[in-house]
């Protein structure tokens, strides 16, 4: 009965460390997915230290890989030392994941106080060339949240920008994109989106941060389980004199 619990317990401790290894890669692939979306909302978003969630989580990706590798090779062998390595990875991690969460919930509360600090800045920078960063980001917004100005479109009357082109019109990414023709004349509002950015961008920002504390909260219970099934055996190889026996070859006398 004890050997039967035993194997199962190893059993499922492999399969786990197959689950790690995906993890890892989902990891990594969450850490670099915000890395190339902030890139793209970076000049909304002035805190650098927003990041740390995201560097963390590719860190962690990198850890459980490794750990996969450990958990694999002491399961297989039946090493009492490497599965207590294995246990202790895995609550280092574990700890680190709790920390992205705590600080994926900071970051979170903290966009939309960002956003606002700095969305008018990096408008009023705007001068229309395909050449300049600022430029490049409000018109890549625009398009892909679908919306127009800060609150609305009606904000471009107050940028630089606008009141020196004296033309009426505004950027054409403003531009609805099943209207032919839209030239961002403020003279045909409804060729425009009506929707503001600044709130997408907060909304937009928020969803990213979600998708790291979302991919460390699941990561962390499959852990937790791994953790427990590490325990069962460690505990049973050293209680079970059957099992011992069994793996040091010997007999009952």
């Amino acid at each position: 009965m004890g050997q039967c619990g035993i194997t199962s317990s190893k059993t499922v401790l492999v399969f786990l460390n197959l689950i790690f290894w995906a993890a890892a890669g989902i990891l990594c692939y969450v850490g670099a997915y915000v890395f190339i979306t902030y890139d793209d909302y970076d000049h909304f978003f002035e805190d650098v230290y927003t990041l740390i969630p995201a560097v963390t989580i590719i860190a962690v990706g990198g850890l459980l890989f490794i750990i996969g590798l450990i958990g694999c090779c002491a399961t297989i062998r039946e090493s009492r030392y490497g599965l207590a390595a294995f246990v202790v990875l895995l609550l280092l991690v574990f700890v680190t994941e709790v920390l992205v969460v705590v600080f994926g919930y900071i970051y979170r509360s903290k966009v939309e106080d960002e956003v606002n600090h700095s969305i008018q800045k990096v408008y009023n920078e705007y001068n229309g060339t395909n050449t300049d960063a600022p430029s490049r980001a409000i018109d890549y917004v625009q398009r892909q949240l679908h919306c127009c100005g800060i609150h609305n479109y009606s904000d471009w009357r107050n940028t630089r920008w606008f009141n020196e082109s004296r033309n009426n019109s505004i950027p054409v990414s403003c531009c609805k994109p099943n209207v032919s023709n839209c030239t961002g004349s403020l003279a045909h509002p409804g060729d425009l989106y009506p929707e503001g950015c600044e709130a997408l961008v907060v909304k937009k920002l928020k969803e990213i941060i979600m998708y790291v504390i979302w991919a460390a909260l699941t990561f962390a219970a499959i852990q937790v389980f791994g953790m427990l099934c590490a325990f069962v055996v460690l505990c049973r190889r050293s209680r079970d004199p059957a099992y011992e026996l069994l793996m040091t070859g010997g007999t009952y006398a």
